[in-house]
């Protein structure tokens, strides 16, 4: 394909999905602010795939790899926001042997399947978990995010939590009796 054909071939097939995509992005991924980021590396792969014959409906391939492309982002913020500050790693004592590093691989895995059990959640219950737990903000502002009741959000954020256990229950994560040790999601109703 030629760049001119190549550039009717996006103005009539792809740029016409950007709305919906921003609106696709904003809505499922009400926590990232990386929309643009997001698009932009969507319509490289895009190409990519086009240019290589592997495209088969422009659409569908565009949202679902920006869906990917949003997990992924999710994904490595949250890796990267535990890990401890340079000038503090110092302080840090040298780990004393290989039940440390099972720990360590095991909280991993643990923090891999919460992901997943957020990313399961119905949509609006989805937006208000990731907008309490992952952006860190209070009922009131969740709720008027997303133009709903705080006592909505408490709502949601029970049925987030209890849907959560259960998907971590089902994987062998979560005794009966147990906690989310070492992984929590916590309550605070006044912040």
């Amino acid at each position: 394909m030629s760049p001119v054909d190549e550039r009717h071939w996006f103005d009539a097939e792809v740029v016409p999905c950007e709305p919906s995509l921003r609106a696709y992005l904003h809505n499922r991924f009400p926590a990232l602010h990386d929309h643009d980021d997001i698009v932009q590396e969507a319509y490289v792969r895009l190409l990519h795939a086009k240019r290589e014959g592997k495209l088969t409906c422009t659409k569908a391939f565009l949202f679902t790899v920006a869906r990917n492309l949003a997990i992924d982002m999710f994904r490595r913020r949250k890796r990267t926001a535990t890990h401890e500050p340079i000038s503090e790693l110092a302080e840090l004592p040298v780990l004393e042997g290989p039940s440390d590093i099972s720990a360590s691989i095991e909280r991993q895995q643990r923090i891999e399947v919460l992901f997943d059990a957020v990313l399961s959640l119905p949509e609006r219950c989805r937006e208000v978990v990731m907008l309490r737990h992952m952006d860190g903000m209070s009922y009131k502002e969740v709720a008027e995010h997303l133009g709903i009741s705080p006592n909505t959000v408490k709502v949601h954020l029970v049925k987030g939590v209890s849907d959560c256990t259960t998907f971590m229950r089902k994987r062998g994560l979560f005794e009966a009796t147990g906690t989310l040790e070492p992984i929590t999601l916590t309550e605070n109703p006044t912040r």
